[in-house]
């Protein structure tokens, strides 16, 4: 747990990063960015085709959950396509 912004960030920072390098998605601290006890972390997948992308973030979410430092409270998951 961390107790600054400072610390939560180097938390964080390893995560986002992790994900972009192994996994080639966008990822970025999405909200509470003013507070040191929580964030929200977005990260983002584009493919033609839709199982692929839930392969790669199915493997992006068991990558943050390997973290022990973290305790991930909700993931949620959302779509958008061509037509949208």
């Amino acid at each position: 747990m961390s107790h600054s912004l400072k610390e939560k960030r180097a938390v964080i920072k390893p995560i986002l990063d992790g994900a972009r390098r192994r996994y080639l998605v966008a990822s970025a601290e999405v909200g509470f960015q003013d507070q040191w006890q929580r964030a929200a972390l977005g990260f983002a997948a584009v493919s033609g085709d839709a199982g692929h992308c839930t392969e790669v973030l199915s493997s992006v979410e068991r990558f943050v959950w390997s973290f022990p430092e973290v305790e991930v409270l909700d993931a949620t998951w959302g779509w958008a396509d061509a037509e949208s």
